[in-house]
């Protein structure tokens, strides 16, 4: 007799960024999709349809606050799927319920969640403590918030770091046929270093503050060029700043792109990613493409990347807001001799190959998924 390892997958979006694991999963474990519509800022999707495990959209509908239902998914957990894998919103009133009856009905739920950003209020704590606690495991992108829960009382067998991923494949291929290029020198006319940010550009991004760090490196001598690769999604005004501090001629504003060979020249002959705001994915396309990562050192407010930053290795902290602190950093980054910035080109490499790709993702997932006779 086959065992019987069915999943219910029930996520609040299929992103693009998440078909790697997404196809991944549909390929090596016995997955049904059940996919919410819910975008709150725009987003490129992925093609969920083409899933062989696709089973319908469920909508989101606003409830109260900040509160919704995924309209659809509680009848899920009445389905004969001997495991469950949803994405782990407590404002999500419908996960709640399915969370119960699962329970009850004695079936694994493992939720894929955030958990812990470290500024939670008691009310949070209880709440999320009480959310989770229905769950059989709980799926996080990191030990940050892995050694916060265990802190406040969660068993360490309970929380499984799973991390986040690109599509590393891909990336990989593109990173074998990269080399140094005249791109910058062409463009900007000059060999200065380059600094770069790629991404969406939000005002939770803090652009502003790296505009003005460039600004201080001029007045300091230490000459720099910028590149922003990435859509606006807020109004942030940045093109107006850049006028306004007389840096046209040494800011590139690319523009968004998923031309993934090209965003891999643009990364691999920059010399430091800066994220001046929170850092999220960001880190993650950089570092695969091996250019090392600047971002702040207050942990609550960051996306949970941030981890595969190892200061002097990967990567480096600035103090939060002080533009000063930013421009140290960015000096002893752009300072590096030739055989020390190979070396964290490795290193960056490293951590993604060990950590944050979709492989290291599946095996965790075939690890905790429960089979029966």
């Amino acid at each position: 007799m086959s065992k019987d390892c069915s999943t219910c997958c029930i996520f609040n979006l299929a992103p693009h960024y998440r078909a790697p694991i997404f196809n991944l999963m549909d390929q090596s474990i016995n997955c049904d999709f059940y996919i919410g519509d819910r975008i709150r800022t725009p987003m490129k999707l992925m093609e969920y349809h083409d899933l062989k495990g696709f089973k319908k959209i469920i909508p989101f509908k606003p409830l109260f606050g900040n509160f919704y239902w995924q309209k659809g998914s509680i009848s899920t957990a009445f389905k004969p799927y001997r495991n469950y894998l949803i994405t782990g919103d407590p404002f999500c009133v419908s996960t709640w319920f399915i969370l119960v009856i699962t329970k009850l009905l004695g079936k694994k739920t493992l939720v894929w969640t955030h958990g812990w950003y470290g500024d939670e209020t008691i009310m949070k704590k209880m709440i999320k403590k009480l959310f989770l606690g229905f769950s059989y495991k709980v799926l996080l992108y990191g030990n940050y918030a892995r050694n916060l829960m265990i802190q406040a009382g969660f068993k360490s067998d309970k929380l499984i770091s799973i991390y986040n991923s690109l599509d590393f494949d891909a990336q990989s291929k593109v990173r074998e046929t990269l080399t140094a290029t005249n791109i910058y020198k062409d463009h900007f006319q000059n060999d200065f270093p380059v600094l770069l940010y790629v991404g969406r550009i939000q005002k939770s991004k803090k652009l502003e503050l790296l505009i003005e760090a460039l600004k201080l490196l001029y007045i300091k001598g230490m000459y720099c060029n910028l590149i922003i690769i990435g859509n606006e999604v807020d109004e942030t005004n940045l093109q107006k700043i850049v006028a306004y501090n007389k840096l046209n001629d040494c800011v590139w504003f690319f523009g968004a792109t998923f031309d993934e060979p090209k965003i891999g020249e643009l990364i691999y002959n920059a010399d430091v990613c800066i994220s001046p705001g929170n850092i999220g994915l960001t880190a993650i396309h950089s570092m695969i493409y091996g250019t090392p990562v600047i971002t702040h050192n207050n942990f609550s407010e960051q996306g949970p990347e941030f981890e595969a930053i190892m200061k002097g290795e990967t990567g480096d902290y600035f103090e939060e807001d002080s533009i000063n602190d930013l421009c140290d950093k960015i000096i002893s980054w752009i300072s590096l001799p030739m055989k020390k910035r190979e070396l964290v080109r490795q290193q960056c490499f490293s951590v993604i190959k060990e950590r944050y790709n979709p492989y290291v993702q599946i095996e965790i997932l075939k690890s905790l998924i429960i089979c029966s006779n």
